[in-house]
């Protein structure tokens, strides 16, 4: 599918996610993946918005929505609209619908379309539908867990959503071509939304269509994404700026924006310091870090080891070999000290600890695995004698109540029948595709926005607990970025949590997000 340029379909009104890519991993909503090893064939993500063709218009057809009316309780009796239904993406050229996007709406009733704001929200992966977000964060209903993010006993079940973003803005969650019901219209179609470039179009096209149908183009306009929806959330923040889309805010959790700073690889030492922290808190947590560092605050601990991972512990790494043997030695007692590591375990890793390593070894006396996503929770460990975990138990918490009641809810509260099956996570989505040997790195887009459009607001939530996108590599990235001073002042937020990846299934944590969202939002739409 090619999509021309937003900007020719805006200016003609009158005329009318499977297998890894590239050998990455997927996982659940993101995290580090290695480059691809196959060529996209279309622009860089620095390359600006891509040149298109002329343009065809086709009448766009899809199936009838299911529209339900509900009442918001925890905003006084709020009226509002939920709308679930498919948006086709078509080929422009010839007419062709070459996938389906399903999304569900919610909207307040009367509101005036010129003041209310709208959020387009999506989970990541590739691969992962936006149940996540939808069911665990900001929709009006949520997943029934228990205080810190686990499951009851089962059945699944959903209760209102006391967080829930609609008393501040409109939502729509779309789910990718590939994720819960949205299919690619035959096989071959399949790779034309499976890529870094195609992906972050088809969703720009969704966005535009939203728009155009609902009659929204005066609407203050929000994206959110989580994991690898932050990489398409800063992507299309370019995009959607360079075509005449201008954002108020964007919202990023647990971000992967230049995957080289959180892809460890010898030669590639900056990716080990931006996991470090995450190690030390980890091992904070399950009180394996040394006894002194444990009497700290979790600020504290934060802070001290942020600082050794960027002062000391860069430096002895940039050295190598040149690295002075009383300094090795030193510096691999500290990082035991961190990181709850014997000082063997450090040494013969050459001062660069694997993930896989840390998680089977950290409480190997208990002979128990940390999880990925949130590395707060534990499993027994099948093989102790293995190098990495045979599954992510904090993965494994969540899959099982997220799946049953998405299935329910959408079917007997929202009234929309499909029987296919909903691509949760991974099964829908084939070889991601990126360029040629190439880390992913969409900073540019983002820096390009700001650029573009300085009156956008940034908002960053990181997991102190997050193994897939480690907080100290999202801090690096920021840091990074070719910014106006003033906009690195006063339109980017950030804030860190005492959760995972998914830091909103921790009560105590989306009651700090809420929080910090509706300060967000107010500010990011001025005169309201």
């Amino acid at each position: 599918m090619r999509h021309v340029p937003l900007l020719l379909l805006i200016a003609a009104p009158l005329l009318a996610q499977g297998g890894p890519p590239g050998g990455a991993r997927t996982g659940a909503r993101g995290g580090a993946i290695a480059p691809a090893t196959q060529a996209t064939g279309t622009a860089r993500p620095d390359s600006g918005a891509p040149r298109g063709g002329a343009m065809v218009v086709r009448r766009v057809e899809d199936e009838s929505p299911a529209v339900t009316h509900h009442t918001l309780r925890s905003a006084g009796d709020m009226k509002y609209t939920a709308t679930a239904s498919m948006m086709p993406m078509r080929n422009e050229q010839n007419g062709e619908v070459e996938g389906n996007i399903f999304y569900v709406a919610y909207t307040k009733d009367g509101a005036d379309p010129a003041t209310r704001p709208i959020a387009f929200i999506f989970n990541g992966g590739p691969g992962s539908a936006t149940v996540w977000l939808h069911m665990g964060a900001f929709g009006p209903k949520m997943v029934k867990l228990n205080p810190d993010g686990t499951n009851p006993p089962p059945p699944a079940s959903y209760v209102d959503n006391p967080n829930t973003l609609l008393d501040q803005t409109d939502l729509v969650f779309l789910d990718p071509v590939g994720t819960g019901y949205s299919r690619a219209s035959s096989a071959a179609n399949g790779p034309k939304f499976w890529g870094l470039d195609e992906d972050m179009r088809a969703v720009a096209e969704f966005i535009r269509l939203y728009l155009t149908r609902s009659e929204r183009w005066a609407s203050p306009k929000f994206i959110a994404g989580e994991s690898y929806g932050t990489t398409r959330a800063a992507h299309l923040a370019g995009y959607l700026t360079d075509n005449g889309i201008a954002l108020n805010g964007v919202v990023l959790l647990s971000a992967v924006l230049n995957f080289e700073n959180s892809r460890p690889s010898r030669g590639n030492d900056i990716a080990y310091v931006g996991f470090f922290p995450s190690f030390a808190m980890t091992a904070y947590y399950h009180k394996k870090a040394a006894p002194d560092l444990q009497k700290l605050s979790v600020e504290e601990f934060a802070r001290a080891a942020e600082q050794f991972a960027s002062g000391e512990y860069a430096a002895a790494l940039m050295k190598g070999d040149a690295l002075p043997a009383a300094d090795r030695k030193a510096i691999v007692t500290k990082i035991a000290r961190f990181t709850g590591m014997t000082e063997q375990l450090v040494s013969d890793a050459d001062l660069r600890i694997e993930l896989g390593r840390f998680s089977t070894e950290l409480l190997r006396t208990e002979r128990r695995m940390s999880g990925r996503l949130d590395s707060r929770l534990t499993a027994y460990m099948m093989d102790p004698l293995g190098g990495r975990t045979n599954f992510d138990p904090s993965d494994a918490s969540i899959r099982n109540s997220f799946t049953p009641v998405l299935n329910d809810y959408v079917r007997r509260e929202l009234g929309y029948k499909n029987d296919n099956l909903y691509y949760i996570l991974g099964g829908g989505v084939g070889r991601w595709r990126y360029d040629e040997g190439q880390f992913p790195n969409v900073v540019p887009s983002l820096e390009r926005a700001f650029a573009k459009n300085p009156d956008m607001h940034l908002y960053v939530a990181m997991g102190y607990y997050d193994m897939a996108t480690p907080y100290w590599a999202v801090q690096y990235t920021l840091d990074h970025m070719a910014l106006e001073p003033n906009i690195r002042k006063s339109r980017i937020h950030t804030d860190h949590f005492t959760a995972g990846h998914m830091m909103y299934i921790d009560a105590a944590s989306m009651k700090k997000l809420r929080q910090d969202l509706r300060t967000f939002i107010d500010q990011a739409v001025p005169n309201r």
